[in-house]
């Protein structure tokens, strides 16, 4: 099991920058690759990107490709999720999770940090 811990959420406007992190703790030698996760208000929980840590070969959704990028710091056992060109959109619940080597799902969950874009 991995300890997960979102940080760097917050309120901006349209057009701004954010860059969330994701540290790792607990049985993090178990864990092949991480994820970054949003809900909004009323809806099911969608998946943004994806990284291994051996490889770092990354999955983009449609909707962020070409303005989030993910990255990983395996010294620190930390995942990163910059998000540029924000869009009211983008609001949501940010959740960082990790999936075990040949899991079907991912199967470690952090509390998830609260991305605010205004208009």
């Amino acid at each position: 099991q991995v300890q997960l811990v979102e940080s760097g959420g917050g309120l901006v406007q349209a057009g701004g920058s954010l860059r969330l992190s994701c540290a790792a703790s607990g049985r993090t030698f178990s864990s092949y690759a991480m994820g970054w996760f949003r809900q909004a208000p009323g809806e099911e929980r969608d998946i943004v990107a994806t990284i291994t840590w051996r490889t770092g070969s990354t999955y983009y959704a449609d909707s962020v490709k070409g303005r989030f990028t993910i990255s990983r710091d395996n010294a620190k056992n930390t995942v990163y999720l910059q998000m540029n060109s924000l869009k009211p959109e983008d609001t949501a619940i940010y959740y960082c999770a990790s999936r075990r080597n040949g899991a079907r799902e991912f199967d470690s969950w952090g509390q998830g940090t609260q991305v605010t874009v205004s208009s």
